[in-house]
């Protein structure tokens, strides 16, 4: 029998998200100031167009959690921050590749920082952000925690190149998919559980502990976003529904309609999603055939077997503020509507 996840309140799934918030908020605003003063360059574009993404009201997720995770493994240094720091720099490069390589034209409700700017220019900042991580990491003098984000971020990349296989393509499976966004989101969560633990020095038993957290907090964040793509309010989501679909990226929802089909209806995915001949009202009809065969509820119902993996693996810590915060932020990410 699985886990039940509690979940506080339904009607508001930040509030879930506080109490992590208060845990990490005076080390937050460190995070902030350090990446403020590592955004600046002598280069005029560089910290314009850093600037546009690190301030367009991203969660920062990450870094809290990296700081949660020193935080129940009673760190007492100042490294935390540092490394909180890096990875939010790391994801941001991440961002800013992603949506040359995805040519999206949103993200948090505003344009994104390719049709600003221009693709080579955000490619070019991705990899100036990047640069920057490093040399924070180097700066909190963990080489554990130099590998464990490094290699990271070579799998990040790896997921990325995934995707490209994937896109556009029907055939491809739900084991495929899972793949992709373990590499792509999940890697980066788990490594920022890992490394508050890793900081800390604790037993390799606590450190694999929250990485397996962070892995699986990481693929039901995934998955609630690819379902929120088809099911969500395009106020709170920050981009219009359906992007995913327009762009050809094949997701669970997608995948589990597909395979779930007629042969009729596999024919208007294929040329949908496949030759990506978008006619009007397909938006419309590819949310009536999820509706149809319970995709969208089957995608959360996964997202929320993983939570509750994540939250088994937090049993190993003594209960206190900063497992019960980083308990509270899986019903937020399953809850959550953006």
């Amino acid at each position: 029998m699985g886990v039940v996840i509690p979940l506080k309140d339904r009607s508001n799934p930040s509030a879930n998200l506080k109490p992590l918030l208060d845990l990490t908020d005076a080390d937050m605003r460190q995070v902030n100031r350090i990446i403020t003063e590592r955004a600046r360059s002598d280069v005029e574009t560089v910290p314009e167009l850093a600037r546009h993404l690190i301030e367009s009201g991203g969660k920062r997720l990450r870094p809290m959690l990296a700081i949660a995770s020193a935080k129940l493994c009673k760190y007492t240094g100042q490294d935390h921050v540092t490394t909180g720091a890096a990875i939010e720099f790391l994801h941001t490069a991440t961002l800013l590749h992603d949506d040359v390589v995805d040519e999206s034209d949103t993200r948090r409700g505003k344009k994104t920082a390719r049709l600003i700017w221009g693709n080579q220019a955000s490619v070019l900042v991705g990899d100036f952000l990047l640069g920057q991580s490093f040399l924070m990491l180097v700066d909190a003098g963990s080489l554990h925690v130099l590998k464990i984000l490094s290699q990271a971020a070579s799998t990040i990349a790896e997921g990325e190149v995934m995707q490209l296989i994937a896109a556009n393509n029907t055939a491809t499976t739900e084991d495929d998919y899972l793949s992709i966004i373990n590499a792509k989101t999940a890697t980066l969560f788990s490594a920022a559980t890992e490394s508050g633990a890793t900081l800390s020095g604790r037993v390799a038993e606590e450190r694999a502990a929250l990485r397996s957290y962070g892995k699986n907090l990481g693929l039901a964040f995934q998955l609630v976003d690819d379902a929120l793509d088809y099911s969500g309010n395009s106020k709170d989501l920050g981009k219009a529904v359906g992007d995913d679909f327009r762009e050809g990226k094949i997701t669970l929802p997608v995948i589990l309609a597909f395979r779930r089909g007629d042969s009729t209806e596999r024919a208007f995915w294929n040329r949908t999603i496949g030759q990506r001949k978008i006619k009007d009202g397909d938006l419309e009809h590819a949310m009536a055939l999820m509706g149809q065969h319970n995709a969208l509820e089957a995608t959360f119902e996964r997202a929320r077997a993983y939570g509750a993996v994540a939250h088994d693996a937090l049993a190993i810590f003594d209960d206190g503020l900063e497992k019960k915060a980083m308990l509270d932020v899986i019903a937020f990410c399953i809850e959550r509507r953006h």
